[in-house]
């Protein structure tokens, strides 16, 4: 009798138990996998943005998040806008895009907010992405960044610059080269190209043969920078001009690094991707987000830290 009692309540205590650890997994929250969509109008020949997706996808990875890239094939803001309602359309967990064009990204935008989707703004944008709901914005100044870009040339001897702008009507790029012009204080000006690199190697070679009294040459990104230097690599000029360029890409690094660049803009992409994904995540999570925007540049590369910098970029980082 006695040991059938001990057996009862054995059976009883272990019967309990479970059930009370089944009750207490059944109370435990299930945490929904987070899924975003960053959007920008970043075309694929363009090796920033590869950095800019690297960053983004190693946070996602880092908080256990789903990450949707997208971008369009070219620069083409009626298609960027399609990205933007489509992802909206999905009903993402949080959205990330480069608001390059007020116009065609503002509505679109406002909507995703309307519906109560968290859009965090990165690279180009910042000044009005507010307007439309944006909580923040993770990138530069760009005009303060063309300005300083113009006083350093200054600063080397230059006194007239051109500012070669590949992709006019983004509105980043365009206040890049009135930072650069404002700068020169008026004596700078724009030259639009495409981003077609033959395109742009001819334009830059053709306005400096016409405007002999310009020695300050500024592009907007790698896509214009890499046809500048071989530009000058092939009329030997490479001497004979201060050269200056917004971002980096193992080309540019190259060119700083053999004293062929004197400068490189910064504005350390790979955080514009990793940044926004961890503030979204936390959002999310804790309804936590910094209370302003966050400043990722300008800082300016060299060819004295230019090395310091490569074996970042050969890793994807910068």
């Amino acid at each position: 009798m006695a040991r059938l009692t001990r057996w009862l309540l054995a059976s009883i205590t272990a019967t309990t138990l479970v059930a009370g650890a089944a009750q207490v997994q059944a109370q435990e929250p299930v945490q929904r996998e987070s899924r975003f969509v960053m959007v920008t109008h970043g075309v694929p020949s363009d090796p920033f943005w590869s950095v800019v997706k690297n960053g983004a996808e190693a946070a996602a990875e880092l908080v256990g998040a789903r990450l949707e890239y997208r971008a369009p094939s070219t620069f083409d803001m009626a298609m960027m806008q399609q990205l933007v309602q489509a992802a909206v359309a999905s009903n993402p967990d949080g959205l990330i895009l480069s608001f390059t064009d007020e116009n065609a990204l503002g509505g679109v935008v406002q909507n995703a907010v309307d519906n109560g989707i968290p859009v965090i703004t990165i690279n180009s944008g910042g000044d009005v992405a507010r307007n439309y709901g944006a909580r923040l914005h993770v990138g530069q100044s760009e005009y303060e960044a063309g300005r300083q870009a113009a006083e350093r040339m200054q600063e080397m001897g230059v006194e007239k610059g051109v500012c070669i702008n590949h992709e006019q009507g983004n509105q980043g790029l365009d206040q890049r080269c009135d930072g650069f012009v404002d700068g020169f204080n008026g004596n700078a000006e724009q030259l639009a190209t495409t981003y077609d690199p033959t395109a742009i190697r001819n334009a830059i070679v053709a306005y400096l043969n016409q405007n002999s009294d310009v020695r300050g040459v500024l592009t907007l990104g790698a896509l214009a920078a890499d046809p500048m230097i071989r530009a000058m690599r092939e009329q030997g000029a490479t001497d004979m001009f201060t050269l200056g360029t917004f971002d980096l890409s193992p080309g540019i690094l190259e060119a700083l690094n053999a004293g062929e660049l004197d400068f490189a803009i910064d504005q350390q992409q790979y955080m514009q991707g990793y940044l926004p994904v961890m503030f979204l995540d936390q959002f999310v999570k804790n309804g936590l987000l910094p209370a302003g925007d966050v400043a990722t540049g300008p800082g300016f590369v060299t060819q004295e830290n230019a090395s310091q910098v490569i074996e970042l970029s050969s890793q994807g980082i910068r």
